[in-house]
């Protein structure tokens, strides 16, 4: 671990709450079949029950990339070794930011559960992500996300 958790809210000025003391990053892994990596997150999360990215929030001192591998590893058995970084897109709020890290699967891997914060972790075609019940924040940055791939 790259310095203290970042595990806790950030409240914004208007009171709208945010994970991760340092900010939070998520790891969309994109397969050569055109399939995104997606995880069900469990009820009991924030906005449980909603699809989107594995992700969490950043240690003091980590990088978004580094967080967003170390998230996905824990919560999906994603392997670091498998993937190349394409693109990172960022919302920037000055008190708090969230990074989206975009990496492309150099080769197959089964994603695992691997926390108890995933209902599912599955491969979901890119012309099907819209028909889920998506993470609100991650329904609003699909469609410029979707447009990069």
């Amino acid at each position: 671990m790259s310095g203290a958790s970042g595990d806790g809210w950030v409240e914004g000025p208007d009171g709208a709450r945010y994970w991760g003391r340092f900010g939070a990053a998520g790891l969309l892994v994109v397969s050569a079949d055109r399939e995104v990596l997606l995880q069900h997150r469990a009820e009991w999360s924030h906005f449980g029950g909603t699809w989107g990215m594995p992700g969490g929030a950043r240690h003091e001192h980590e990088t978004a990339r580094e967080a967003a591998f170390r998230e996905a590893g824990e919560e999906a058995g994603v392997p670091a070794d498998a993937l190349a970084v394409r693109f990172s897109s960022v919302l920037d709020l000055g008190y708090w930011s969230y990074t989206t890290v975009v990496a492309t699967a150099e080769r197959r891997f089964e994603p695992l559960i691997g926390d108890p914060e995933s209902i599912t972790v599955a491969w979901t075609p890119i012309d099907e992500v819209d028909t889920l019940p998506l993470h609100p924040r991650f329904a609003e940055a699909w469609p410029g996300l979707r447009a990069r791939l």
